[in-house]
């Protein structure tokens, strides 16, 4: 009988605790949602530290305390120490995966994933093409029946638009907005599109002002952001994808579909982000959206579950236990 157990231990944000939570799923062990923040000093210095994890974590932080997980899942600076003092106190119970760089040695923990774009390499390091994440064919099929009908009066081909915006690298400005909107919009009027569109809170107010007024007169939706996110149903509705530069996480789960996706260049970005572009560009995966339409095919990418199953692999040899694989089809 499966028992093993599973935390998620990151600092609360969105993007980096659905990373955990997506690889928990692919692994098989219902995760224990842990949200921490340090305190001084760990708070300002290296991860590095010798007293357990309930000195690290500031007031407010969910406990970190026995019994020790057999697996934890770790993503983001502020996750660093407390899961490598679960580890220790856990004298070798506790596998200890991280997401993203940890800016230590990846020898201090079981199992890194860092993306392909990222320079970070050694014997317990595994690469993917992008960000993780908790997209699932059932997950898809599940928010399409159930928020489907609402857009059911929007013609073909449908079209989900992922808006970020401005960031520490990208900035998403009024005259990028309005030529992307315009562009939106003709193809609606010339192929008879229905568009899904969905920003976010770093679109910002005077930009989806524009998005919204341009979005007026043709088949669209875009999202309020009242209600249930209908981020799942836009993927799985949409028989294309257009997202922006601006987030890995939105580019990788777009990409996960396996439809068309073009990508909005925003002003800004880093080296990285053009690695992790152009490897996307050259499998004929995504393309730079120019207002035209068009159709093409690959294999998805499904890091996810290659990852998930890595870990369920090696935690089976180290409990000897055997996990159940979850059921990830569509």
């Amino acid at each position: 009988m499966q028992n093993l157990t599973c935390w998620v231990v990151s600092d609360g944000k969105a993007g980096m605790e659905n990373q955990c939570i997506g690889l928990a799923e692919a692994v098989g062990i219902p995760p224990v949602i842990k949200r921490v923040t340090l305190r001084t000093p760990w708070k300002q210095l290296s991860p590095f530290f010798r007293l357990g994890p309930r000195h690290s974590t500031a007031p407010g932080s969910d406990a970190l305390e026995p019994p020790w997980p057999d697996l934890l899942i770790s993503c983001g600076r502020a996750a660093v120490t407390p899961a490598l003092g679960v580890r220790r106190a856990s004298r070798g119970k506790t596998f200890a995966v991280h997401l993203q760089d940890p800016q230590i040695p990846p020898r201090l923990l079981d199992l890194v994933v860092v993306p392909e774009h990222d320079r970070l390499r050694g014997p317990n390091v595994i690469t993917t093409r992008g960000a993780l994440h908790l997209i699932t064919p059932d997950k898809l099929a599940a928010a399409a029946e159930r928020l489907g009908p609402a857009y059911e009066h929007l013609p073909h081909p449908r079209i989900a638009v992922l808006i970020g915006g401005t960031n520490k690298l990208f900035r998403m400005t009024p005259v990028i907005m309005g030529d992307v909107a315009e562009k939106l919009a003709n193809l609606a009027k010339q192929h008879g599109a229905g568009l899904l569109v969905t920003p976010s809170r770093r679109t910002g107010a005077d930009n989806e002002a524009i998005l919204r007024a341009r979005m007026a007169d043709v088949p669209s939706i875009v999202w309020d952001g009242k209600g249930e996110n209908p981020y799942f149903a836009f993927l799985a509705l949409a028989d294309v994808i257009v997202v922006t530069s601006d987030s890995v996480s939105m580019v990788s789960e777009a990409c996960s579909t396996g439809k068309p996706v073009y990508i909005i260049e925003l002003d800004g970005g880093s080296p990285k982000f053009q690695t992790f572009h152009r490897a996307l560009k050259e499998a004929g995966i995504i393309r730079p959206f120019t207002g035209e339409l068009d159709h093409w095919s690959y294999e998805p990418p499904d890091d996810t579950a290659i990852v998930g199953a890595e870990i369920r692999r090696r935690l089976e040899e180290r409990t000897g236990q055997r996990i159940e694989a979850p059921r990830r089809a569509g």
